[in-house]
């Protein structure tokens, strides 16, 4: 052991230097045996599995066109969201399965599936679609209901008699 007299002699006797800032991770193309990116997206109660693959464009979910899943606008605005973002529109086709929770859910699923199988077949969008915070999962879950309550919290109705 070397005699150590003050913190820099600490960090050239560990070997690391101040110099030497960590490695950034590298990220490297993710492909399946069809040349297909995959990804597994999650949104409150909902599931979705995206398949992203290049084409002109199409989005299918559940074997429908997503027009006509999603048919309010704003849902099709949150599913389109990252390839907007990464400015790929008509460059790539998607495939999503959707189960689990409500219409919302479905497509902030999606929405995740997507950005996360963007990543994997393009992973320089990492960036763009990670400063767009569409990589994060949002976590917020409906909470659990407890015994002696009507629901989560809810307590019922008291009355004196």
């Amino acid at each position: 052991m070397a005699d150590l007299n003050s913190l820099a002699d600490l960090g050239t006797a560990t070997g690391v230097t101040a110099e030497q800032p960590a490695a950034a991770p590298v990220y490297v193309q993710k492909l399946d045996a069809q040349g297909r990116a995959y990804a597994t997206g999650k949104r409150k109660d909902a599931i979705a599995r995206v398949w992203v693959r290049p084409g002109t464009g199409r989005i299918i979910v559940n074997e429908k066109d997503f027009n006509a899943y999603f048919a309010r606008p704003v849902l099709q605005m949150i599913l389109k969201q990252p390839i907007v973002a990464a400015n790929r529109e008509g460059q790539y086709d998607v495939v999503a399965t959707v189960v689990g929770g409500g219409l919302s859910g479905q497509a902030g699923a999606g929405r995740h599936g997507i950005s996360k199988a963007l990543t994997y077949y393009e992973p320089t969008l990492r960036g763009v679609l990670k400063k767009g915070g569409f990589l994060t999962r949002d976590s917020r879950t409906v909470e659990r209901k407890k015994y002696g309550k009507a629901k989560a919290r809810r307590s019922f109705q008291f009355s004196k008699r």
